[in-house]
């Protein structure tokens, strides 16, 4: 929305928000940041207001003003201690949130949904597009597909365009070698990933990983049971900024629902490798229980209606993680 002269961006202090408001600022625009914690962010056209999505207060001055709304932030988490704040931070700070942007009536509202939405790991066909049947399979999934209707009855009910984005699993490429990681650490470090799934209560898969355990940090290649190396998408930060972007810009969003991410998925057996030899880390291949990660995601709507074009393969993102490791170094 090019005219928009002050845009909210929920999430503010994410890796995503942050970005967001930051190219906005860039651009001209007017943004009000809304998220839990402050994210650091110093600009005369810029505003902040710290709170819970939940939270009538701090959601009713977060939406004043505004012409636009990036609803992009959420709380991540599989693990089940955390399904109350799941719920009440995705389901119910999304029905405040568009409670008070009713009253406001912005011109456009883009929410921030997942993947998780689909059976990923089980699906009805591959490539999964926006037709496939929602069916999540997580609790963050399940949250994420209520706050879809929860958008989709405000579009109706107040007239707000609004456009959906499915995200793709997220990373900064800084953060792929990183066994510090949120996301990078269980998913590629022996150590992390034997953490991940003792909080997931997986004692099998603990057994396995633990088996592979030489005392030092490793690479894990992944895969399922029955020998089939994981696949999945993984997307850089920047390009998920320029589809929201995109979608918070372009007439032929509104009302749309799009699948945002990387146009390849990334195949565990062809990356490990390549990552682990590029540390000259050990690699460990270990044949977890279960179906596993493998699916792929298909990106062309967004590309063909909105001209959307992601840039950085994994294989770049792996190239600049190798930068950022040398340098944490040093």
């Amino acid at each position: 929305m090019s005219d928009a002269t002050r845009v909210l961006v929920t999430g503010s202090a994410g890796r995503v928000g942050s970005r967001v408001a930051r190219r906005l600022l860039e651009s001209g625009h007017r943004v009000t940041g809304f998220d839990l914690r402050s994210s650091g962010i110093e600009h005369p056209a810029y505003r902040e207001v710290l709170g819970g999505f939940d939270e009538r207060s701090a959601a009713a001055d977060a939406v004043g003003g505004v012409d636009a709304i990036l609803h992009l932030g959420a709380f991540m988490s599989w693990l089940p201690a955390d399904g109350d704040r799941l719920f009440r931070a995705n389901v119910e700070g999304t029905r405040v949130l568009l409670e008070e942007a009713a009253r406001v009536k912005p011109r456009r509202f883009v929410f921030a949904s997942s993947g998780e939405v689909y059976p990923e790991n089980v699906p009805d066909y591959q490539p999964i597009d926006e037709n496939h049947p929602l069916k999540p399979r997580s609790a963050y999934g399940l949250t994420k597909l209520l706050g879809e209707e929860l958008v989709r009855f405000f579009e109706r009910s107040s007239g707000t365009p609004a456009t959906i984005l499915r995200f793709s699993h997220t990373q900064d490429a800084t953060e792929l070698l990183d066994p510090e990681s949120f996301f990078s650490g269980p998913r590629f470090f022996l150590h992390p990933k034997i953490r991940q799934q003792e909080g997931f209560g997986n004692e099998a898969a603990v057994a396995l990983l633990r088996q592979a355990d030489e005392g030092r940090e490793a690479l894990v290649l992944s895969r399922n049971e029955t020998g089939r190396p994981f696949q999945m998408h993984i997307t850089d930060t920047r390009d998920m900024v320029e589809g929201i972007l995109l979608a918070l810009d372009h007439p032929a969003a509104a009302g749309q629902v799009y699948n945002l991410g990387a146009t390849e998925p990334v195949d565990f057996a062809a990356a490990l490798p390549r990552m682990a030899e590029l540390t000259a880390l050990p690699l460990k291949t270990i044949d977890l229980p279960g179906g596993g990660v493998f699916y792929r995601t298909s990106n062309a709507r967004i590309r063909n209606e909105l001209g959307y074009e992601p840039r950085w393969t994994f294989d770049r993102m792996i190239d600049e993680a190798v930068q950022a490791r040398a340098k944490r170094a040093s």
